[in-house]
Formats: C-alpha cells, structure tokens, sequence
C-alpha cells in the first residue's frame, strides 16, 4: 500500500474505531483484588473479537497464571519480512472518586472531540490503535505481526513477564510496539525513551490493641495515626525532595516541558509551588519519586473521638531507569522503621516491583518510525522519558536485547490517566493509528 492509501484507509475507518473504543471503555475492566472479574473477562473476549476483525488468522485467549488471560494474535511475516510484536493492556485503574468526574467513567462520553472515560486514554486507545492499523491492511500485512494484550497491567505484578520468560517464541519478534504512552502535548510528535521503573508497598503502624476514648485516654496513649504520619513526612524535606539516603537526583540528557508548561497539564493550582530540585524532566523522568497513594484510616464522615490503634498507606515509589527496584524499596521501607516513632510497630506487605527502561539510540526500525511519524504528524518526534513504568518492557529487553522497542501511543499529558475524567482526543488517536500503519509499511520496505 501506498502512503496515501494507508491515510485514506485509516481516516474511512475512525468511525469504526472510535465505535470500538466507546464498546471497550463501557466496560468496567478494573483487575484490582476486591473488582468484580466479569467486566475483566468480558474486555478480553471484546478484544479477542476486535482482533479477528482484522484479518489475522491465529487469535486467541493465553491463560495467564494467577492473572487475567491475555489476547494473543499472530500473522506470518512474507518471506523476508521482518516481525512486529504489538503491545498494550485493556485492564484500567479504579475510577476513584465519582463525585469528581464530570460523566460516569464508564459511559464514553464526546464532548469537544475528546471521548471521556476510565481507560479512553491507558490503555484502550492502545488496543484500538493496533487494531485499526493492522485493519488498514486487510488482512494482507507487509510484515509478521504478533500481537499480545495484557490483563492485569494496572495492578502491578510479574504475571506476564513469568509466562513471556517461560514462552519466548511465542513473542519474539525483530521490533516491539508499546502503545501505552503517548506525548507530551497535542500534535507534538514524541517517542518515549526512558521509562522509570516502579516499586509500591503497604506499611501498616499498630500501636494498641483496640480503639480507645480520645478524652480518656487521649494525650498518654500512643495514636498509630499519628505516628504514620509523622512517618510519612519524613520521607520529603520542605521543598519536597526525597531524604531516604541512597536514593540521589537524576539529570534527564533530553528536552523536556517548561514549568509553566507542567502546571498548566498538571493543573496546579495559582500560587501552589512545584516540588522537588532540578529541572521538571529530571524531577518526572530520572529521579526517584515517593507518592502515598492510599490510607486506610477513619473517614472525616464515620469519625468517632477515638485514639486509632491500627493505620495503614499504600507507598509507591518511582525508580529512574538505572535504579533497582529492590534495592530502592528496601531503602524506604528501612526508613521508614527508622524514623518511626514510639516504638510503634511496623509492618509490610504486599510489595511489587518493576523496573525501568533505557532505549538504545535506534536502528531499522527507528528510523522507520520518524518517517512514519514525521508524515502523519507533519514534524519529526523527539525523544521524551515517562514517569511511569511498564512491567512487561524490562522483560523484553532481557528476552530479545536484539529487538528494537519502541513506545509511543494516542495518550497526552492532559489526558488525565489514573485521574477523575479520564478523556482521549480522538485527533490524536487518528494520527497514533495513521503512524502505526506507516511504521509497519516503512519497515518492511526497509528489509
């Protein structure tokens, strides 16, 4: 196919896509431990669907152990031609807080060429990408295609890495596609070459055997609330850098946002400083980064006058690319113990790691990238990092460290990922879509 046959192919088929990506998004796909599994389920058996309807010959459903299936789907490469391993995740996080959305999360909603909704952007836009792509084609693709579309992305673990480590054949492939990022703003075309790695942890503090009357025994008796908080701060000092020793600032080598740039994505609030030193790609994109991301603690609405003897946080911690995720945890989770006070005791549980991504410069399928790129975008991308991690990629480069891996996807930094009103430029996905398929035509004409 021509360029422009591949354009007019994608444009004639967005309604379709965004059809199918309005189909995925209704459905509630979070694998988080206490979500129901049939909305799970009925995600992967959508996307096995929407993957036949590209014409692939071979689809069909991985059990993976102690995990939801993965979709798996694979076409022979033409005699010569190279083969492209496809990747995203139709799991999504939990929606939070519906008070502050401004539409149900799982009813797709348009609203000014944006689609709204938990998982329009991370990771369904993902999914659709390469199935609209591959469809551009007709089933007649100028290269091998193996696609494999995870389950349980979000609720970070080892599931899938273990079975690619046990099964390698099944993926491997000479270029692997991540369609789980996206750029830092609108139209501004970006391949994402850092990718921090991940390591998250519950601390719980108990400090009495059961609850006791603040006014009776408030003063002398220990509060685990409290003491958790105080355990918390210490992680940050007053400009909100970390102090947990061993864990230093990074220097990001690329060009990233400016800090009016930044607040204006992040929506920071006049008169509210950004945190951290260095410059804002450092502080996202190669350094160490410590968010509490949950508390287990009485509400403001059920709260009783009472000292509490039991308090609990989700930690999660972001690992520059050269960092151990191992290492960086047992750091703060040492920390943590030391600075506790009172003596209270400390426990931990539930760890999960995942390490970072450094990309080589590029070869073959790099440059076929940037071509395709610069054509459905009108500019060349540049290289940014991410702050986010992506389990499955660490995984890739140990299996194939001949594979070229390329990230890129439909999502921007207004999107609002892991945010109340979620939402995908549907634009944006047009051009995501347009360059996928370019990028498999430019590769095989590249061998």
């Amino acid at each position: 196919m021509t360029p422009d046959q591949i354009e007019g192919a994608v444009a004639a088929a967005m309604p379709q896509a965004v059809e199918d990506l309005r189909r995925l998004v209704a459905l509630p796909s979070v694998a988080f431990p206490g979500h129901p599994s049939e909305p799970v389920l009925a995600a992967a058996a959508v996307t096995e669907e929407l993957l036949r309807s590209t014409g692939l010959p071979h689809v069909q459903q991985l059990p993976i152990e102690g995990s939801f299936p993965a979709v798996y789907a694979a076409a022979p490469a033409p005699p010569g031609a190279p083969t492209v391993l496809l990747y995203a995740h139709y799991d999504v996080q939990p929606p939070g807080d519906l008070r502050l959305w401004r539409t149900p999360p799982f009813e797709p909603t348009l609203i000014d060429g944006r689609l709204y909704g938990r998982g329009a952007a991370d990771d369904k836009s993902g999914v659709i990408a390469h199935v609209a792509a591959l469809r551009a084609f007709q089933g007649r693709f100028p290269v091998g295609i193996k696609v494999i579309i995870e389950g349980q992305e979000e609720y970070a673990g080892e599931r899938l890495e273990a079975f690619v480590e046990r099964n390698p054949e099944l993926v491997r492939a000479d270029a692997i596609v991540v369609a789980d990022t996206g750029n830092a703003r609108l139209g501004d075309p970006s391949v994402t070459t850092s990718l921090r790695g991940m390591a998250a942890f519950t601390v719980e503090v108990r400090t009495l055997a059961e609850a006791l009357h603040s006014g009776q025994f408030g003063g002398a008796a220990p509060d685990a609330l409290a003491a958790l908080m105080r355990m918390l701060t210490a992680l940050h000092d007053e400009h909100g850098d970390i102090r947990v020793p061993g864990l230093p600032r990074g220097s990001f080598l690329g060009a990233g946002p400016s800090e009016e740039e930044f607040r204006a994505s992040a929506g920071v609030l006049d008169g509210v400083s950004l945190v951290g030193a260095g410059t804002v790609a450092d502080r996202l994109w190669s350094s160490y980064a410590i968010t509490v991301t949950g508390l287990d603690v009485p509400s403001v609405a059920g709260a009783v006058n009472a000292v509490q003897p039991r308090a609990r946080a989700r930690v999660s911690v972001r690992v520059p690319p050269g960092g151990d995720p191992k290492t960086t945890v047992e750091a703060v989770i040492d920390f943590l113990r030391q600075v506790a006070p009172w003596g209270v005791h400390v426990g931990v549980e539930d760890v999960v790691l995942g390490s970072g991504f450094l990309a080589d410069p590029g070869g073959t399928a790099r440059a076929a990238l940037n071509r395709a790129m610069e054509r459905a975008y009108g500019r060349a991308p540049r290289d940014i990092g991410a702050g986010g991690s992506i389990p499955l990629v660490s995984t890739l480069v140990k299996q194939f460290p001949a594979a070229e891996i390329l990230l890129f996807g439909a999502e921007d930094d207004a999107a609002a990922i892991h945010a109340p009103n979620e939402r995908l430029d549907l634009e944006e996905l047009r051009r995501t879509i347009t360059t996928e398929a370019l990028f498999l035509q430019e590769l095989a004409a590249a061998f």
